[in-house]
C-alpha cells in the first residue's frame, strides 16, 4: 500500500506555526495576516492554512476587526504551575477529536529510557484499542508506533533496543530477521506513515507518524480491524496531517 508524502510534513509546518505564534505575540492587540506574513516571510497561502489551524487548537483567536491575538490554549500552556495538567488536557482532548475524525483508536507514544511508552490513547466503543496481547514494549519490530520510534533511533540504538528485546514471531507477517527489519527501517520514505499490515495481532492494521521533539523520540499511530484495511490509506493520511498540532502542543 503506498502513500504520498503529504506536502507539509508536521515538522516544516510546526516551524511555520511557531515563527506565526512569534508575531502574534508581539502584538497584545491583535495583528493582522498581512503583517504576520510580512514578518515572517511565510506565502500566504500556507499562513492562511496555518493560521486556521491555530484558531482550531485555540493557540490563537481572532478579533473582531480581522486580526489575529494569543488564544486560551497557548495561555494555559505559558503558566507553568498548571503546564503539565493543561498539556495532559490538551492531548486528551486533541487525540479523542482525531479518533472521531480518522474513525479509528489513536496512540501516543514516546520512546523513553530505551523503552516505548504509550502515553496517552483514545479509544471508545466503536473505535477499541488493540488488545494487548504481548507486551508492546516486547513488540516495537511488529507495531507500526513501534516501527516508527526505531526509524528515529541510530543502529546502535536499535541494535541495543532488539538485543533486549528479540525479534519474536507474533504472526505469520511478522518480520523477525534483523537485517531484513533494518532495511526495512532505512528504507522507510519520510512523511509517509509507518505501517502494520497484520504484524502484531491477525485481525488489526495500524500506522504510525513521528512526532519528535528535541532528541526524544516519538509517534501518532492509529488502529484499525482489519476488515476496514480499505481505510487506512485515507486514515493514515488523516494521521499524518493531524501530526503537526499534535507536536505543536507537545513543542509548547
Amino acid at each position: 500500500m503506498a502513500l504520498r508524502p503529504e506536502p507539509t510534513a508536521p515538522f516544516h509546518s510546526v516551524q511555520y506555526a511557531l515563527r506565526a505564534l512569534e508575531a502574534v505575540a508581539r502584538y497584545a492587540g491583535g495583528v493582522s495576516e498581512e503583517q504576520i506574513a510580512r514578518e515572517t516571510g511565510l506565502p500566504p497561502a500556507h499562513l492562511g492554512h496555518l493560521l486556521r489551524m491555530l484558531c482550531r487548537e485555540e493557540y490563537v483567536e481572532r478579533t473582531g476587526d480581522g486580526g489575529y491575538v494569543s488564544g486560551d490554549a497557548l495561555a494555559r500552556l505559558s503558566s507553568a504551575g498548571d503546564r503539565r495538567r493543561a498539556l495532559a488536557r490538551k492531548l486528551q482532548r486533541s487525540l479523542d477529536v482525531l479518533r472521531d475524525t480518522v474513525g479509528a483508536a489513536v496512540y501516543l507514544s514516546r520512546y523513553v529510557d530505551g523503552e516505548i511508552q504509550i502515553t496517552q490513547y483514545g479509544d471508545g466503543p466503536g473505535t477499541p484499542k488493540v488488545n494487548e496481547w504481548v507486551d508492546f514494549r516486547s513488540a516495537g519490530h511488529a507495531m507500526a508506533l513501534g516501527k516508527c520510534l526505531l526509524t528515529q533511533l541510530d543502529q546502535d540504538g536499535r541494535r541495543d533496543h532488539l538485543s533486549r528485546h528479540r525479534t519474536a514471531r507474533l504472526t505469520s507477517r511478522t518480520i523477525t530477521n534483523e537485517k531484513a527489519l533494518f532495511r526495512e527501517l532505512d528504507a522507510q520514505p519520510a512523511g509517509v506513515p509507518v505501517l502494520d499490515l497484520q504484524e502484531y495481532a491477525v485481525g488489526t492494521v495500524c500506522a504510525a507518524v513521528p512526532v519528535t521533539v528535541g532528541r526524544a523520540a516519538g509517534s501518532l499511530a492509529l488502529s484499525l480491524p482489519v476488515g476496514h484495511a480499505h481505510r487506512l490509506r485515507q486514515a493514515a493520511e488523516a494521521l499524518n496531517r493531524h501530526a503537526a498540532p499534535m507536536l505543536l502542543t507537545l513543542v509548547l
